[in-house]
């Protein structure tokens, strides 16, 4: 499925628990900015700029700290590759800035194989992973094992395809990028939903909802430590979190 330009990436810091962190901890930060010269349909002031020079990536991390109140940011990612800045700086800003105890660890996003080769010292990896994209299981995860990487997967629920509450009727606002996306319009769209229907009856045979295991799927590859999953409800959280009870035995279970 085509990437898109995650905006919500920006601001997650501020969505941590309303009393803010339990100890004076950040858990993640992302690097992409935002350029009023103009952006996608339906963001007109939101172009994405992908900016990892070291001067952004500073003042990424004071504003964050300044925002949580909070003194450390444990997982600081450069959320997409910067075609304008050198990795090799980009790197050696945010080693500056474990060295005065400001960021934990250093992590990148949407990186291929030859990019995380460039970017020395990295830590984490965020890519994106669930049962509709697998690319990553021929490269970026075997790498990441290899290096003892953290993985952080992104997208388990297939933006929504797979939380089960999509059906032939849905359609998306112009402002949203799956309105244009051939996944979720016309016949692939009707495609991905044949597909989901299968995968619900398979999830209920073993007492789970479709969600919990697209979750635990994702969850049993050997490769991936986190699956980063979005929600709208409580409800939806709870869900989530039941996932590590769906009978997944492996990266592709029988049946699946």
């Amino acid at each position: 499925m085509p990437g898109h330009p995650n905006f919500d990436l920006v601001a997650r810091p501020r969505l941590l628990d309303r009393q803010g962190p339990s100890d004076s901890t950040a858990r993640t930060r992302d690097s992409p900015r935002t350029d009023p010269s103009g952006g996608p349909p339906g963001h007109p002031a939101l172009a994405m700029v992908r900016d990892a020079s070291p001067g952004w990536l500073r003042q990424g991390v004071e504003a964050s700290l300044e925002a949580l109140g909070a003194d450390h940011v444990d997982l600081y990612q450069v959320h997409w590759p910067d075609p304008n800045t050198p990795f090799a700086e980009s790197a050696t800003a945010l080693r500056e800035m474990v060295d005065e105890g400001l960021i934990g660890h250093v992590g990148v996003s949407n990186f291929d194989v030859d990019q995380l080769r460039e970017f020395p010292g990295v830590e984490a990896i965020q890519p994106p992973y669930h049962l509709f994209r697998r690319d990553a299981e021929t490269d970026v995860l075997p790498y990441a094992a290899e290096h003892d990487l953290g993985v952080l997967a992104y997208g388990p629920l297939a933006h929504g395809l797979l939380g089960g509450g999509f059906d032939e009727h849905t359609t998306f606002p112009s402002d949203d990028w799956r309105s244009h996306s051939p996944d979720f319009t016309g016949l692939g769209f009707g495609r991905n939903l044949a597909v989901v229907n299968e995968l619900r009856d398979f999830a209920e045979r073993r007492g789970a909802t479709i969600g919990q295991l697209a979750v635990a799927w994702v969850l049993a590859h050997p490769a991936v430590h986190v699956a980063i999953v979005g929600a709208r409800s409580p409800r939806h959280l709870d869900e989530s979190l039941m996932a590590g009870a769906a009978p997944v035995t492996g990266p592709a279970p029988e049946g699946m």
